[in-house]
């Protein structure tokens, strides 16, 4: 089994690990564009085209399916890359855990990029599945292009100002970018309020993991031998997983995967 991922950068850690996690023998394929990142600030129609491009330089190894690890190309390339590839190859989109946040009950906050926060993709999910529970947009300016670089000191300011923006009656944040979700813990504890009951992330990557493996007619098996192999695409040419991402957990898991073949 072969399964590709694809993101700008390395935002598609999460959910690549979520995979590695899940089926340690899946072959992987990561596709990132480092020539064209970040996507975030581009027009829904030039992001189209770059998330195409690399969604394409993945299909070439001819994997079984493909992740978009990607929340904003998700909410605008989605349709374009589906009517691209399938049904030859599955393309399976990463969506905020809105509805299972709202589930919950509580007031609740959406960290995203700006581009995320702004778009009606996301309203549309709010007024979908939140119903009377309170959603509160925050828009993380800086945060995901820090994790991209592992700045450390700009993850703290950009987590630090998004948490200014949260108000202190939430019980729980949606992790809107993947990207956020390799800084997950740092959320926490800039957002856990004193006294209050211990605050709930949702991400999205176990989710997508499972949603892969579900259009693939495939089972987890967590204790299958660790024989996948990993290839990395920049911008269409083959090469390795950039510097920053041995910074986080879910890069340092996929180092030690076999070379690709």
């Amino acid at each position: 089994m072969k399964i590709a991922l694809m993101d700008s950068g390395i935002g598609l850690l999460a959910a690549t690990a979520a995979v590695r996690r899940l089926r340690p023998d899946a072959d992987l394929v990561l596709s990132l564009d480092p020539d064209g990142m970040p996507w975030g600030p581009r027009t829904p129609e030039d992001l189209t085209a770059r998330a195409v491009a690399v969604a394409e330089a993945a299909a070439a190894c001819r994997p079984d399916a493909l992740i978009v690890g990607c929340n904003t190309a998700t909410v605008h390339a989605l349709p374009a890359l589906r009517a691209r590839l399938e049904p030859g190859i599955p393309v399976i989109g990463t969506v905020p855990a809105i509805k299972p946040a709202a589930a919950g009950g509580g007031p609740f906050a959406i960290w995203a990029t700006p581009a995320t926060t702004a778009s009606p993709y996301q309203r549309g999910l709010i007024e979908q599945f939140a119903g009377g529970v309170t959603a509160t947009e925050v828009p993380c300016h800086g945060l995901a292009e820090a994790v991209e670089q592992a700045d450390e000191d700009a993850i703290d300011a950009a987590v630090a100002a998004a948490a200014a923006l949260t108000p202190d009656d939430i019980t729980t944040v949606v992790l809107g970018c993947t990207h956020y979700e390799l800084v997950a813990e740092r959320i926490r504890a800039a957002v856990q309020r004193p006294g209050r009951p211990p605050l709930v992330l949702h991400g999205s990557a176990g989710a997508v993991a499972a949603q892969a493996l579900r259009r693939l007619g495939e089972l987890p098996a967590p204790e299958a031998d660790p024989e996948g192999t990993l290839t990395v695409l920049l911008s269409g040419r083959e090469g390795t997983l950039p510097e920053a991402a041995l910074t986080y957990e879910e890069g340092r898991l996929l180092r030690a995967a076999a070379p690709a073949r």
